[in-house]
């Protein structure tokens, strides 16, 4: 029996999709102080962006930077389809793997010890629109620090 055209679409894009992760930004990293920042299109979100739509909460910390540094790896490390790919002095860059078709979005994150803050930027390689992917995954990670680190705390002032 034949294929129609939707059938042979959907088999090329299952088997050509996957292999369309990017290559990671060189533009990546801290430049005086600053993440990258986000494109036009509406695939990345950032705590240092100006503008509304792109702009998401920095993370918050009361610990010391080694421990905040170390509550954060953890979360990265507990959660799926994470790579951390660059820890360095108050700067973490990871990779994140989409489950249906393996696109790569990049995952930084800058500490401000003096202001105990966390700036984070998370931005799809490729395409245009992220379906909000991005901004999710930043508040997930939010939401799993502060656990994390509020866990620690009590924790530590049981003993």
């Amino acid at each position: 029996m034949p294929m129609d055209k939707t059938g042979l679409l959907f088999v090329a894009m299952v088997l050509i999709l996957p292999h369309c992760t990017g290559t990671g930004s060189k533009d990546l990293g801290i430049m005086d102080g600053q993440l990258t920042l986000c494109p036009h299109a509406p695939n990345c979100v950032s705590s240092q962006s100006q503008d509304e739509s792109h702009y998401v909460d920095p993370l918050a910390y009361e610990a010391a930077l080694g421990e905040a540094t170390e509550g954060l790896l953890s979360v990265l490390r507990a959660m799926k389809r994470i790579r951390i790919v660059h820890v360095d002095g108050g700067y973490i860059r990871a990779e994140c793997r989409s489950a249906l078709f393996g696109f790569i979005d990049d995952l930084e994150f800058y500490f401000d010890d003096g202001h105990k803050t966390i700036h984070v930027r998370s931005a799809s390689r490729v395409g245009y629109y992220d379906f909000g992917v991005n901004r999710r995954r930043v508040e997930r990670i939010r939401t799993r620090f502060g656990e994390h680190m509020w866990s620690h705390h009590e924790k530590s002032h049981a003993k």
